[in-house]
C-alpha cells in the first residue's frame, strides 16, 4: 500500500494518505480483525473530524473507515467543477486501493449524496446505505442561493459563509451552549479550501437523481433532523417514498448536523440499523 503513515495514532487507528486517480486523499481506519467495513463520508465545508461523535459507539462492532472528499480537510484540491460520478468513483477508488470489497456506506448531507452516486452506480460495493441530512435533488428556485454562496466565497473567503452555515446546520439552543466540538466543526469550514468548497457546490447543485431512487436494492435508513432548514423532513420523506424498503426516522431538536447536536439519539438509529444488517 502506497501511503504515508501519520503519527498520533493508536495501533488499530491508521491515518494516512493515498493517491486516487492522481489526487492525495486523506483517510483514516480503526481496524477490527473480521468486522465489516462502515465508510464514513461528511458534508460540504466539514471533514472526516465531523464523524468523531460516532467513533466509539461503532469502534465496538465495526472497522471505520473515514476519508477527506477532495478539496476538504487535508485532501487535496483538484481542477474542478466536479460532479457527483466523480466524487463516487474517488470513493470506490480509495476502496480498490485498501482491498475493501464492500462497505456500509454513511453519509451526511453531500456525503448521502455521493452515497447515492455509489449505491446507483456501483451497487454491488455496498451492503446498506444510511442517508443523513441530504437530499436527491437540487431543484432550479435553489440555483441562485447556491450561486450567491459561490460568489460570496470568491469574493470575500470561508469567512464569509461561517455564521449563516453555523445557522442552518445547528439550532440556536446548541450555537448558545458551546459545546467543545462546535469549536472544532467551524475551524474545519473555516480551513476549507475556497476552490474546493466551490468545485463541490457545482457538483451538489446539479443532483438529481430522484427519479432513480427506486433502482437502490440494498437496506437504506434515512435519517433527518427535525428542524434541519437545508436538507429539510420533506426533502428525506421523498427519498424514502421512492427507496424501496427504507426506514426513515426523524431527530427532535436538531437542525442539518443531526449526528453532532443529538449524537446518542442518532448512534442509537446508526447501530441499530447496521448491526442489524452486518
Amino acid at each position: 500500500m502506497a501511503s504515508t503513515l501519520q503519527g498520533g495514532m493508536t495501533k488499530k487507528e491508521k491515518s494516512m494518505f493515498a493517491i486516487i486517480k492522481g489526487i492525495k486523499i486523506y483517510f483514516d481506519m480503526f481496524e477490527k480483525k473480521g468486522a465489516p467495513v462502515v465508510l464514513l463520508s461528511h458534508s460540504l465545508g466539514s471533514s472526516h473530524l465531523m464523524w468523531d461523535p460516532q467513533m466509539d459507539a461503532l469502534k465496538s462492532y465495526f472497522q471505520i473507515l473515514r476519508y477527506d472528499i477532495r478539496g476538504h480537510g487535508e485532501s487535496e484540491v483538484a481542477q474542478g467543477p466536479y460532479t457527483m460520478e466523480q466524487l463516487g468513483e474517488e470513493a470506490i477508488g480509495l476502496l480498490d486501493h485498501l482491498g475493501i470489497e464492500q462497505v456500509h456506506w454513511v453519509g451526511m448531507s453531500m456525503g448521502g449524496m455521493i452515497g447515492q452516486a455509489v449505491a446507483l452506480n456501483r451497487p454491488s460495493r455496498l451492503k446498506s446505505l444510511v442517508l443523513c441530512d441530504t437530499t436527491a435533488i437540487i431543484p432550479p428556485e435553489a440555483q441562485p442561493v447556491w450561486q450567491e454562496r459561490i460568489d460570496q466565497v470568491r469574493q470575500k473567503g470561508m469567512e464569509s459563509q461561517l455564521e449563516a452555515t453555523m445557522e442552518r446546520w445547528f439550532t440556536p439552543f446548541f450555537l448558545n451552549s458551546r459545546p467543545p466540538i462546535l469549536s472544532l466543526i467551524r475551524q474545519q469550514f473555516l480551513s476549507t479550501s475556497v476552490e474546493g468548497y466551490v468545485n463541490c457546490i457545482e457538483a451538489i447543485r446539479r443532483l438529481n437523481y430522484l427519479d432513480r431512487l427506486s433502482e437502490i436494492r440494498i437496506p437504506t435508513l434515512i435519517l433527518v433532523g427535525e428542524d434541519d432548514p437545508g436538507t429539510p423532513v420533506s426533502a428525506s420523506e421523498a427519498i424514502h417514498q421512492r427507496v424501496p424498503n427504507s426506514i426513515l426516522k426523524i431527530i427532535p431538536s436538531a437542525r442539518h448536523l443531526s449526528n453532532v447536536e443529538q449524537p446518542e439519539l442518532f448512534n442509537q438509529h446508526l447501530l441499530e440499523f447496521l448491526k442489524k444488517h452486518a
